[in-house]
Order: C-alpha cells, then sequence, then structure tokens
C-alpha cells in the first residue's frame, strides 16, 4: 500500500507507556486482571457479547479534547495509523460535502493494554472499537499482530481496513443510524436486536468499501495484493469462523458482526461502486 505520501492526521491520541490506567481521578485496577481476564473478554466477544460491559458502572470517564502525546516520528506503525486517518478525513469529509453536511471529524487512541473510554474500559483483548460517547476510535497496534498471526490476514491494507471499519461507525454515528440501531435495544427480541448489530457492522465494513475507493481514485494508494488483504481480513473475522474458531461451531441467532461471506461482501461493495446510498444494509431481506 502506497500511504507514506498521505497527509497525517492530528487527531490521533497516543497513550502508549501510560499502562492503560488514567482518568477517574487517578489509577484504577482492573477487576480480576490478568490472564483469564484476557481469555474471558475473547470467549464473551467471539460469543457476540459486549466486553466493555465488564467494565461499566461506577465511575464514569468523561474524554477530553486536552493535547494529547504526538506520535513519534520513527514509529512507523503509528504514522501509518495517522496517515490512513487523514486519509480517511479526506475522503468522508468531501463526501460529506457533497450531502450538504459536515463532517465532524473523530480521534483515534493508541493505548497498550487498556484505557479508558466514555464506553467503558478498553482491553488489548477486544480488539479495536469505536465508541459514540466521545466519538473516539481505540486500538492497541498489538491487534495487528494478532491479525496477521493468529488470523493469517497479515498487510498494511489489511490493517487500513480495519481502522477504516472501525471510522465507518464513527460516519454511522454522523448520520444517526447508531442511535437508532441501539434505540432498540430492549425493545425487540435479542435474535432481532442481533440482527440489527449485524446490519450495523456490515455497512461499516461498506464505508470502509466506499473509503478505499475513493482514496484509490484520489490517491492511488493500492498495490497489487492489497484488495486481497483487506478481503483476507473481512473474512478472517466473521463470527461464523470466530464462533467455530473458539467453540467449535457457530450459533446465527447469536451472530453481531455477520459471517465471513456477508463480510466480505458488503466491504467489496463499497470498493466497487464508492456511492454511500448502495451501502443501506437495513432495507436488504438477506445482508
Amino acid at each position: 500500500m502506497r500511504w507514506t505520501g498521505l497527509r497525517r492526521s492530528v487527531n490521533v491520541e497516543d497513550r502508549r507507556g501510560r499502562g492503560g490506567m488514567i482518568g477517574f481521578g487517578g489509577p484504577r485496577m482492573m477487576a480480576g486482571g490478568g490472564i483469564g481476564t484476557l481469555i474471558l473478554l475473547v470467549v464473551i466477544y467471539f460469543m457476540g457479547g459486549n466486553p466493555l460491559a465488564l467494565f461499566e458502572g461506577g465511575e464514569e470517564y468523561v474524554a477530553t479534547d486536552e493535547p494529547a502525546r504526538e506520535v513519534p516520528a520513527d514509529d512507523e506503525q503509528g504514522q501509518f495509523v495517522t496517515a490512513i486517518l487523514g486519509s480517511t478525513e479526506e475522503v468522508w469529509s468531501a463526501l460529506f460535502e457533497r450531502m450538504g453536511r459536515e463532517y465532524r471529524e473523530p480521534r483515534l487512541v493508541l493505548f497498550d493494554v487498556q484505557t479508558p473510554s466514555s464506553c467503558g474500559y478498553g482491553s488489548s483483548a477486544m480488539g479495536p472499537f469505536y465508541c459514540p460517547a466521545d466519538a473516539r476510535v481505540y486500538i492497541d497496534l498489538s491487534f495487528f499482530d494478532d491479525l496477521a498471526r493468529r488470523f493469517q490476514a497479515p498487510g498494511d491494507f489489511a490493517q487500513a481496513y480495519v481502522i477504516a471499519h472501525e471510522v465507518g461507525h464513527h460516519v454511522q454515528n454522523q448520520l444517526g443510524l447508531t442511535d437508532r440501531v441501539h434505540s432498540q435495544r430492549g425493545r425487540v427480541s435479542q435474535a432481532a436486536y442481533n440482527d440489527l448489530s449485524v446490519r450495523l457492522e456490515l455497512q461499516a465494513d461498506f464505508f470502509a468499501g466506499v473509503w478505499a475507493h475513493h482514496a484509490e481514485r484520489a490517491r492511488q494508494i493500492l498495490e497489487e495484493g492489497d484488495v486481497e488483504e483487506a478481503l483476507t481480513a473481512a473474512s478472517a473475522i466473521g463470527d461464523d469462523r470466530l464462533q467455530k474458531r473458539s467453540q467449535g461451531y457457530a450459533v446465527p441467532d447469536s451472530f453481531t458482526h455477520g459471517t465471513s461471506a456477508q463480510r466480505v461482501k458488503w466491504f467489496r461493495k463499497g470498493l466497487r461502486t464508492g456511492d454511500i446510498d448502495d451501502g443501506d444494509t437495513f432495507a436488504v431481506r438477506e445482508p
């Protein structure tokens, strides 16, 4: 992937090296910490649950816009993240302008081990996530090592897909789609809510493809094999593959992110069309 010439975003907060124990007026230990907690978080994620729920409640963390440490110039992986985020800012600002709207850029937090967010504590074991309450994407860069080794999905464009997917959730938040789905929690059956969650995730995959489409047209970022890297990553983190990996079988009614085939389908569609109007995953019978 050709990324070194991309504009760097200034919306990256580097919290690495702080041990994840910030906020709440002082250090806060993770209850029942250690390997057991990490395994529990992974199992909850694979089963379609929300690992953040383990750490919600009690004290509330309120994110601020205070200046954060900049990513060091010699940190290639950190600079890569700032470049991809900068590219998403360019693409989505232009697309929102065409819609007559203003794109409010998200912030991206680099952390290690764990970190507080307005959605609860984030952990390395959870993988990247977006918190709509503070409009931040959270990433522990060790996830990319797991993506390459454990899930056999290496490559810089696979990593870019992951970032673009989380930014896709920010786009949904800006468009009011996130609140529309979350408002149905408790109003519909769990199976029905899981279906809505799947559609939300697949739309974020579609938006990642839309970003790639326009970034390629504007900056010629793609090299041979890049698209295959992203498709491999999308397939590797499908609910069916994750559940079979963790428990030996899949439970479709518990899916919250979509199957491998669905994730590949919607990313590919966004990449092909680049048209945000083609990504209404809620309007189709079978996403």
